[in-house]
């Protein structure tokens, strides 16, 4: 499977910037959906942010997909990669 992967940067309350990448089929076009994923993986962290823009979140690029990344988007939709302060 071909993911498109977006790059997303969120300032958290403490004054630190969170970066994370969205994974989704190459297919989904709309950034209000990747916006959404990107909402509710921010909510399962307890991260307080506004919405998620193309400010935040731009597309990045297109790449293969793992078997883990493929299981996690046919069960939810997307995966996430946790890359800079995601804890």
């Amino acid at each position: 499977m071909r993911v498109a992967v977006w790059d997303t940067y969120v300032k958290k309350t403490d004054g630190s910037k969170m970066h994370f990448d969205i994974l989704v089929q190459e297919s989904i076009k709309d950034s209000e959906i990747i916006y959404n994923y990107g909402q509710e993986y921010l909510k399962g962290k307890n991260v307080i942010s506004e919405i998620l823009t193309a400010k935040e979140c731009e597309f990045c690029h297109i790449e293969e997909a793992s078997q883990i990344i493929i299981n996690d988007i046919e069960r939810k939709g997307y995966h996430i990669v946790e890359l800079k302060n995601c804890d």
